[in-house]
């Protein structure tokens, strides 16, 4: 058995993506993401929560803020590499896991973290740690 919380937020980005795979979406373009991150327990803490939702929603909020309304062509954190919706999954994902090791989500112990961004009512990409 395993609990989970999930909180949600969104995104606004500008980007392009190189290569004949993206067809039209090589050129400059907007995304507005919704975005969930899925926190797993085995087992809730002595407060009976896999994570403090407040808390977990405020890491979201900064994750997001630092790519929220950015061309993200332009960030050095991303140069060289496509910014596609599977790999925003994982930089989001692993920012949640260093929160998640610092304390700063309150809670107990996590068994994993699942980020989702929906690209679109029809399209959306998962990323999962196991911890």
């Amino acid at each position: 058995m395993t609990f989970s919380v999930t909180v949600r937020d969104h995104m606004m980005i500008a980007h392009s993506l190189a290569g004949e795979t993206f067809g039209p979406a090589q050129r400059l373009h907007g995304a507005t993401y919704v975005v969930d991150a899925t926190f797993r327990a085995a087992d809730l803490d002595a407060d009976g929560v896999v994570v403090d939702i407040g808390r977990a929603g405020d890491a979201l909020r900064g994750i997001l803020s630092q790519l929220s309304y950015r061309n993200l062509d332009d960030e050095p954190e991303f140069a060289g590499v496509n910014t596609t919706t599977e790999r925003l999954c994982r930089f989001v994902a692993d920012r949640l896991v260093a929160a998640a090791g610092e304390g700063t989500l309150g809670g107990g112990s996590l068994s994993g973290i699942e980020v989702t961004l929906r690209e679109s009512h029809i399209a959306r990409a998962s990323y999962e740690v196991s911890l």
